[in-house]
């Protein structure tokens, strides 16, 4: 009954979605500022010294982008944070920080900048030793620091501040942390109260910065993504998802929503959208096939070889013919397919799947 519950709700949600894109050329917002990882980087690895591990601007690659060449988006398409960006009224997501340079910076400043960068995560140093250089949380923020700066003097401080304040702060971070922490683990609690300590410091900082609207995105089900599966298979010689980063993932969530609901009753104006990730990717794992979707691949990359596709995206291993059969693109993120899922429940899911309300809920305050 709880299935039916629940798969009735996604689906109402998508009609409301639907009915709503159909005159999404309205901003619901003036501008919307992305922070975060690869799930939502956009291309900003692309002027780093990032080994190929961490940069997605080559083939196949954007093989669904509308110009069909590779953008710098871990994605054959649109990501969640280009989606959720267009059902707030925009053509995507907006630009790649590094890709903006003097007259283009100030002109895109007032309608949102994405600073992501692939690889990075809440520490420091997440992301160095994998992928070599990126843009770790506490760098993104000084880049949006310096951007305020401009904003204040271009527009002065009071405009700037109603803009930031009406905006949405959109975040998707802490898995590269997750992954890296599970190769060494120590102590869970000590691990997982430090992510959570570490984000509300970004997420203060973000406020005292002007942001007031944060739509944050959880920690989904790291084990069951390909590249887990066969460290899975590997480790223990036995197929499914890799249960101890899941247990992880999963304990992680009622921490973060914890420190979200004392923060906002912390910092005066304050509002926030939490995407359950982990329960929206489940949703869709126990429900392939809907009138909306259907997958027939849960399990293995449509870009890469070896066992579960996991062994990495490029041009010469083998592609899938129809990448919305498969949830996974790569060894390690969802198709565009999955990532339109995602935005539209970020952005009118229910309690079941958003909490304390979605996006569109968030806009409108």
């Amino acid at each position: 009954m709880a299935n039916q519950t629940a798969l009735f709700v996604a689906l109402f949600l998508l009609v409301l979605v639907a009915k709503h894109a159909e005159a999404r050329h309205t901003r619901l917002v003036p501008a919307v500022f992305v922070f975060g990882d690869s799930t939502v980087d956009v291309g900003n690895n692309n002027f780093l010294g990032t080994r190929k591990e961490g940069r997605a601007n080559f083939p196949q690659y954007g093989v669904d982008f509308p110009t069909s060449k590779p953008t710098g988006r871990f994605s054959n398409g649109f990501n969640t944070a280009d989606q959720l960006a267009q059902l707030l009224g925009f053509a995507m997501s907006p630009p790649a920080y590094l890709s903006l340079t003097g007259r283009k910076l100030r002109s895109q400043m007032f309608k949102g900048i994405n600073f992501a960068s692939g690889g990075s995560g809440l520490g420091d140093h997440t992301g160095r030793l994998v992928v070599g250089e990126v843009i770790p949380m506490s760098l993104q923020l000084e880049y949006f620091a310096t951007v305020v700066e401009h904003m204040c003097e271009t527009a002065g401080s009071k405009k700037t501040a109603s803009l930031l304040s009406r905006s949405i702060f959109f975040i998707s971070v802490g898995s590269n942390d997750m992954f890296e922490y599970s190769f060494s683990r120590s102590n869970d609690i000590k691990f997982l109260l430090g992510l959570v300590a570490s984000y509300k410091y970004y997420l203060k900082a973000l406020y005292h910065l002007g942001a007031r609207k944060f739509s944050v995105v959880s920690i989904p089900p790291l084990g069951c993504t390909p590249s887990q599966r066969l460290r899975r298979l590997a480790q223990m010689g036995t197929q499914g998802c890799f249960d101890p980063l899941n247990d992880l993932s999963l304990r992680s969530y009622p921490l973060v929503a914890a420190m979200l609901q004392d923060l906002s009753h912390e910092l005066p104006g304050m509002a926030y959208s939490l995407a359950d990730a982990f329960t929206m990717v489940s949703f869709v794992v126990a429900n392939p096939k809907t009138k909306d979707w259907s997958f027939t691949e849960l399990e293995a990359a449509c870009c890469g070889a070896g066992p579960f596709g996991a062994s990495g995206c490029n041009q010469t291993v083998p592609l899938c013919g129809n990448r919305n059969d498969h949830l996974f693109w790569d060894g390690n993120h969802p198709t565009q397919a999955v990532s339109g899922i995602a935005a539209q429940t970020i952005f009118a899911g229910n309690r079941t799947f958003v909490n304390p309300i979605n996006v569109i809920q968030l806009a409108m305050l």
